[in-house]
């Protein structure tokens, strides 16, 4: 463990990029395998780097996010617009902020990216992808935002792969007989 506090610490946008291209992509996967009932490679090997390099971006605007979104939170707090919340309340408070203004864009920037890579003008569900905003992500993040930092951006990474499983569930072909 204090190998992986060291190298997220000194080096936080990579070991970001790095966990989210890992995680990220395992859950887009994970997804496909579900909603096709069977594992194979979902991906050839050129739109399996062009994934991974996808959410190496979006991991850079997620670290962002976080670090700006608490300094948000702890700010309106700082100026009494917020009561102290203890850890739980910051946390949902940190979340439900950073869920409701940078997931939106999030979600949307996450699509035109998937289109990108698959040349394809897929705007469909999206609705189903803001949505998970409020039904996965701030619970999820919030108790992401209860970890000590070091450990809060692993752990987002990780609910990809968890929506992932959710998601291609949800989202399974009938077999037919």
């Amino acid at each position: 463990m204090d190998a992986y506090i060291s190298f997220v610490t000194t080096y936080p946008l990579i070991s970001a990029m790095l966990q989210f291209a890992v995680l990220g992509t395992l859950g887009d996967m994970i997804s496909k395998w579900l909603q096709k009932g069977q594992l194979f490679m979902p991906y050839s090997s050129l739109t399996l780097v062009l994934k991974m390099l996808e959410w190496a971006v979006l991991a850079i605007c997620i670290k962002y996010a976080f670090v700006g979104t608490q300094a948000f939170v702890d700010g309106l707090v700082a100026h009494e617009m917020l009561p102290e919340l203890g850890l739980f309340g910051h946390a949902f408070a940190v979340s439900v902020a950073m869920n409701l203004q940078f997931g939106l864009f999030l979600v949307i920037f996450h699509r035109y990216l998937d289109n990108l890579i698959a040349r394809e003008r897929n705007w469909a569900n999206l609705d189903k992808g803001m949505k998970s905003l409020i039904w996965f992500w701030i619970p999820a993040h919030t108790l992401t935002f209860m970890l000590d930092k070091p450990y809060q951006i692993g752990l987002a990474a990780l609910w990809s792969v968890v929506l992932g499983l959710i998601l291609g569930y949800f989202n399974r072909q009938a077999k037919t007989a």
